[in-house]
């Protein structure tokens, strides 16, 4: 019995599914099938249930799935430890990043450098994915660390977070509109087209609760990854975008006009990470970097 075998078992009983563990593993689904054929010839007794559409443990399977995960995390422990106690850092930190994330209020990208230079014998993976596909990636342990936008619903218990940045969410509308005032309530958005970030973005997640407090549900017609190109078609005329708040240069210069959205939205940055089990050390003196060098970033920006 091999500490990879019971890894395969633990992620096929997570996905229920032969296709998605393989994909999440990085492996041929016929070779993980064969993997899992050879653990349950080796303990003599089938551990997962293939009869379903989805696959579930049998009653020995979920005897053995609590021992498995704690082998996995004891093993994982004591490769922490040996690192933590010879000094060497090494391995690999996994990291999620919101679209434009680098590029916006948060400077990632000089981070990431700092910490290269400083540990070149770490691997980096970073990618840019929805707010709330890569929180559930962090609590599946996919991801290290992530930057997420976040949606106003509560955390997961077993994250830390820190909120990194913290802006007024507001209407851009075309310079020339003179349909607005300086304000407007979220029920005057009920039946306006609007232009809004996609589906599991914190933005979209912030409207679409919001609206539903108030009984309604957005008409959101024009759906972009960033808020750049939602600011360039309101400038356009084809609707309102719901975006982080611009200062007037800033707006003028986009060809918009800000208009406060009452009750007040907030847009949130927030770093996550698993807080209820021990991090790599690669991960954790990443993780320390970062939340030192965005906690300036912390002060809340209300609109001029």
């Amino acid at each position: 019995m091999e500490l990879r075998q019971l890894r395969y078992f633990v992620t096929v009983v997570e996905e229920a599914n032969f296709t998605r563990a393989a994909a999440r593993l990085h492996l041929t689904q016929p070779g993980l099938s064969a993997q899992i054929r050879q653990l349950e010839k080796e303990v003599g007794q089938p551990l997962l249930d293939r009869s379903g559409r989805s696959i579930t443990p049998t009653a020995t399977g979920a005897a053995v799935l609590p021992h498995a995960r704690a082998a996995l995390q004891a093993a994982q422990q004591i490769s922490h430890t040996v690192d933590e106690f010879t000094g060497l850092l090494r391995g690999h930190v996994r990291i999620g990043l919101i679209s434009g994330a680098a590029l916006g209020e948060v400077d990632i990208a000089a981070v990431l450098t700092t910490f290269h230079r400083d540990h070149p014998q770490v691997g980096i993976s970073l990618t840019e994915d929805t707010s709330e596909r890569m929180l559930a990636a962090v609590v599946r342990g996919d991801l290290d660390i992530a930057l997420i936008a976040s949606t106003g619903a509560e955390p997961d218990p077993g994250l830390g977070m820190d909120i990194v940045f913290d802006t007024r969410i507001n209407a851009a509308v075309a310079a020339d509109d003179r349909e607005f005032g300086s304000r407007t309530t979220l029920s005057d958005l009920r039946d306006r087209p609007l232009i809004c970030l996609s589906r599991g973005t914190g933005i979209r997640g912030v409207l679409e609760r919001a609206c539903a407090a108030a009984g309604f549900e957005p008409r959101v017609e024009f759906e972009a990854a960033a808020p750049p190109l939602l600011v360039r078609l309101a400038a356009g005329g084809l609707g309102v975008a719901v975006v982080p708040d611009l200062t007037p240069e800033h707006a003028a210069a986009e060809g918009v006009r800000m208009v406060e959205i009452e009750p007040e939205l907030r847009g949130r940055l927030a770093l996550t990470w698993r807080a209820d089990r021990p991090a790599a050390p690669a991960a954790k003196v990443l993780l320390g970097q970062l939340r030192i060098a965005l906690a300036p970033r912390a002060a809340i920006r209300t609109p001029s």
